[in-house]
C-alpha cells in the first residue's frame, strides 16, 4: 500500500496516523519518506537534462522557475509543461534547440497551488521580512519602489533589504520599478495580518507621509493618486483640524481632476466624494471656493456616469448655499441636461428660459410657425454678411454669462 499527503494537511489527530499506528501493532512494516523540494542546482540539472542544453545556458530559466515554485517538484513539474503551452518555451528550429521568453515568464502569474503554498509558509518569514510584506499589502497587489523610498525616508522605516529578501524567497517580483505580489492571494494573507485599527493607522501615515511628498513635485501624477488612495482608505478620523481637513480635501479635488482629464469619471467621483468627507460642518462657510469646486466637479462626474439620483444630492447642496446665482450655473446646466435625458423636455426647456432671463437674455417668443422661420431667415442674412475667414478668427467671447447663456 502507497499513499501521498501534504503536511501541512496532515496534523497529530489525522485518522491515518492512527491507521498506521494499527498496522504496526499487527506486524507490518510502515516506512515514512518526506521528500524535500529541489534545491536551486537540481532544478537546473532538471531543466538541462529536459532540455537537452548545457546548465550554463539553461540557469537564467532555472533561476526564474526556481524562484516561483519553491522547487517543489509537482510545481515544477505542472509549470514546465504550462509553459510548453502557453509558447512561453518552445522549440526553435532556425537555432536547433529549446528558446524561452524570459520577461514573459518573470511577469507570468504563479499557479494558486503555489500561491496557497506561499501564504502558509509567511508566518515562517522573519519578523522585518513580515512586518515589511504587511506595509507592502496596504497599496495592493503592487506598488513604486519610489514610494517605499518616501516611507522609509519620511517615516524611517526599513523597508528595501527586508523586501529583496521576500523577492529572493519568491514571495514578490521586482518589476518595472514596482515590488509586486507574487499572487494575490499573498497580499491578501499579509493583509489579513493587521487589524481593522492598525489598516486604518498604517493607511493614514503612508498617506500622509506621500501628501508631504506631493506637496513638493505637484508634477508627479501617479504619487499623487497612491498618496491619496491611501489617506482616503484611513478615513475622516485623521483629520487633526479645519486646516488639516481642507489640505486633505484639496489634495483630493487636485486627484479628481487629474482623473477627469483622464476620462475616469467613477474614480474622479470617488475623489470628490472623500474630497467632501474631509471638509468641517462649516465648510460653506470657512472654505466656500473648495467646497463650491468640489460639489461642481462632483455634479459633473455624476452627470457623465448616468448617476441623476447623486447628481440631485450634490446639487441641492450648491443650490442652498451658493452665494451667487453665477455660482449655481455648472449644477443647474447639468440638471437641465438630465431632464434632456430623461425625455423631460418640456421642464427641462421651462428651466433653460428661466435661466437666460436670469441672465438678462431674455428670448423673444414667436407666436406663429412663420413668424419663427422670418427670425431664421433674418439670422441667415446677418451671418452671411461676415466672411467666413473673419468669423473664425473671431474674437472669443469672454464674459462667463454670456458663455454659460450659449449652452442653454
Amino acid at each position: 500500500f502507497i499513499g501521498s499527503c501534504r503536511d501541512e494537511e496532515m496534523g497529530q489527530n489525522h485518522p491515518i496516523w492512527n491507521m498506521i499506528a494499527s498496522v504496526q501493532s499487527l506486524g507490518a512494516h510502515a516506512t515514512t519518506i518526506k521528500l524535500q523540494v529541489f534545491d536551486k542546482e537540481t532544478v537546473n540539472r532538471a531543466i538541462s537534462d529536459m532540455l537537452s542544453l548545457s546548465p550554463r545556458l539553461t540557469w537564467p530559466l532555472s533561476d526564474i522557475v526556481y524562484h516561483k515554485t519553491k522547487g517543489n517538484p509537482m510545481f515544477f513539474s505542472r509549470l514546465m509543461v504550462s509553459l510548453s503551452k502557453e509558447g512561453l518555451l518552445n522549440f526553435s528550429l532556425s537555432r536547433r534547440r529549446w528558446v524561452w521568453d524570459e520577461e514573459k515568464i518573470q511577469s507570468r502569474k504563479i499557479p494558486d497551488d503555489v500561491a496557497i503554498f506561499l501564504t502558509n509558509a509567511i508566518g515562517q518569514l522573519s519578523s522585518e521580512v513580515q512586518a515589511a510584506l504587511c506595509t507592502l499589502s496596504c497599496f495592493g497587489a503592487s506598488a513604486d519602489i519610489s514610494a517605499v523610498k518616501i516611507l522609509e525616508d519620511d517615516l524611517g522605516l526599513k523597508l528595501q533589504n527586508s523586501l529583496d529578501a521576500a523577492v529572493a524567497d519568491g514571495f514578490l517580483d521586482k518589476l518595472n520599478g514596482k515590488y509586486q505580489f507574487c499572487h494575490d492571494r499573498v497580499q491578501e494573507t499579509a493583509y489579513k495580518m493587521l487589524s481593522m485599527e492598525d489598516r486604518a493607522s498604517r493607511h493614514s501615515r503612508y498617506g500622509l507621509a506621500l501628501c508631504r511628498y506631493t506637496l513638493k513635485n505637484i508634477n508627479d501624477d501617479a504619487m499623487l493618486f497612491t498618496a491619496v488612495d491611501q489617506v482616503n482608505r484611513g478615513g475622516p478620523h485623521i483629520v487633526s483640524g479645519s486646516d488639516h481637513g481642507s489640505l486633505l480635501a484639496y489634495l483630493n479635488l487636485r486627484a479628481g481632476k487629474k482623473a477627469m482629464d483622464m476620462s475616469d469619471f467613477a474614480s474622479a467621483l470617488a475623489f470628490f466624494d472623500h474630497g467632501i468627507l474631509f471638509l468641517d460642518e462649516n465648510h460653506w462657510h470657512d472654505n466656500y471656493n473648495l467646497s463650491l469646486e468640489l460639489f461642481d466637479n462632483a455634479v459633473k462626474c455624476t452627470y457623465a456616469i448616468g448617476d441623476h439620483q447623486r447628481l440631485n444630492k450634490f446639487s441641492e447642496q450648491v443650490l442652498s448655499f451658493a452665494r451667487s446665482f453665477n455660482d449655481k450655473l455648472t449644477v443647474i446646466y447639468h440638471a437641465v441636461s438630465a431632464l434632456c435625458d430623461a425625455s423631460s423636455l418640456d421642464e427641462a426647456i421651462e428651466k433653460g428660459v428661466w435661466v437666460l432671463s436670469m441672465l438678462g437674455e431674455d428670448l423673444f417668443q414667436p407666436s406663429s410657425r412663420s413668424e419663427t422661420l422670418a427670425l431664421i431667415e433674418k439670422t441667415r442674412c446677418l451671418v452671411q454678411g461676415y466672411p467666413e475667414d473673419l468669423l473664425l478668427n473671431y474674437n472669443l467671447m469672454t464674459d462667463s454669462s454670456k458663455i454659460m447663456a450659449m449652452k442653454f
